[in-house]
């Protein structure tokens, strides 16, 4: 007997997680989007307003990092913000704005300590190189990094 598994993942930040912890998040696009995230019209606005979401405190965007179907970010969310909410919203916004069809869902994971975090990090700003569309991490221009990482956020 097959096991019911939720169509949803309720994503909830669990209350004993520390303010300010980095998660690692990938957004992907719906396969029946036709608009590449890559494109300057389209790549520009995403990296502002991952920009705009810092300033104003609805995240702190450590990395964040567009690719053509999808995009990565390590992302710390202050303990007055649902994540959930925080990125359904972003989402919306651009949904309407550039018509970007989102999947439903996101994946997170939090990371946990100084090692993990390098680590991510390295993976996420290899993944251009890794998928034939740089030659050097440093060459890929769609991608914001938001400053140093706070002490204590794991």
């Amino acid at each position: 007997m097959r096991e019911h598994y939720p169509s949803r993942l309720f994503h909830k930040t669990p209350s004993w997680v520390a303010d300010g912890s980095v998660f690692h998040i990938r957004i992907r696009c719906a396969v029946e989007n036709c608009i590449e995230l890559t494109v300057e019209e389209t790549a520009k606005p995403l990296l502002e307003s991952a920009a705009f979401y810092t300033t104003t405190g609805r995240w702190f965007a450590h990395l964040f990092l567009i690719m053509p179907d999808h995009l990565h970010a390590l992302v710390s969310f202050p303990k007055e913000e649902n994540m959930s909410r925080v990125i359904s919203e972003w989402k919306r916004y651009h949904t309407r704005q550039l018509n970007i069809q989102w999947q439903g869902n996101y994946f997170d994971h939090r990371i946990r300590n100084e090692a993990e975090y390098l680590e991510k990090a390295a993976y996420i700003r290899r993944n251009p190189v890794v998928k034939g569309l740089c030659d050097e991490p440093e060459d890929w221009c769609w991608s914001f990094e938001g400053g140093t990482r706070r002490p204590g956020a794991f």
